[in-house]
């Protein structure tokens, strides 16, 4: 119970640090002022370019994996390598550091995701993001997408813990993104900018 305890509290920690904000800071730009106001890789994309939105959602993969494949290698219980894995996720996106505001939280969840499920999973899931970002020029709709296409793939492949680890991830990201959906609807969510 201790390691659980010590495992939850700085899984949540690591999830609050808000890499889309610092490398905005980084650049002289405070991203919270700039397009969906949030602290994430996309907006970091708009704000910077492609370049600096892949290195803010490489290290908010990274904040994502480490605790999930922690918990994976130190904890037995199912639940709790659940919880551990989303917290990060919950700490991106209600940030201690930024009064409890943050990102949307996907890049750290597929970072979780790719601790429970190993690279070779991971790799042949992942064009299914790309492709529809490439269709639909669109992250937020890119990201509901694959996230409730990894439900099905868990649950398919992977023992019932995996499947109830991504359907509360999804449904999480559903709740992060409902800004995001209601433009959808609208017909007025941004494409994302590809300049690099």
């Amino acid at each position: 119970m201790t390691v659980f305890i010590v495992l939850s509290i700085a899984a949540y920690l690591l999830g609050s640090i808000p890499f889309g904000f610092l490398v905005g800071k980084l650049k002289g730009v405070d991203i919270r002022t700039i397009g969906s106001k949030s602290a994430s890789s996309t907006n970091v994309s708009r704000a910077l370019g492609w370049k600096w939105g892949v290195v803010s959602a490489l290290l908010d993969f990274s904040k994502g994996f480490l605790p999930a494949y922690l918990a994976k290698t130190l904890l037995s219980s199912h639940w709790q390598i659940v919880i551990v894995a989303l917290l990060p996720t919950l700490g991106q996106v209600f940030s201690i550091f930024l009064r409890f505001k943050g990102g949307k939280g996907a890049s750290t969840f597929y970072g979780a995701t790719l601790a429970f499920i190993g690279p070779r999973y991971f790799v042949c899931f992942f064009p299914v993001l790309l492709l529809t970002f490439l269709v639909t020029k669109k992250t937020s709709l890119s990201n509901l997408v694959f996230s409730w296409v990894l439900v099905v793939l868990m649950y398919i492949f992977f023992p019932v813990y995996y499947a109830i680890f991504a359907l509360l991830g999804a449904s999480f990201l559903v709740f992060a993104l409902r800004d995001n959906i209601k433009r959808l609807r609208k017909g007025t969510e941004p494409n994302t900018p590809l300049i690099w």
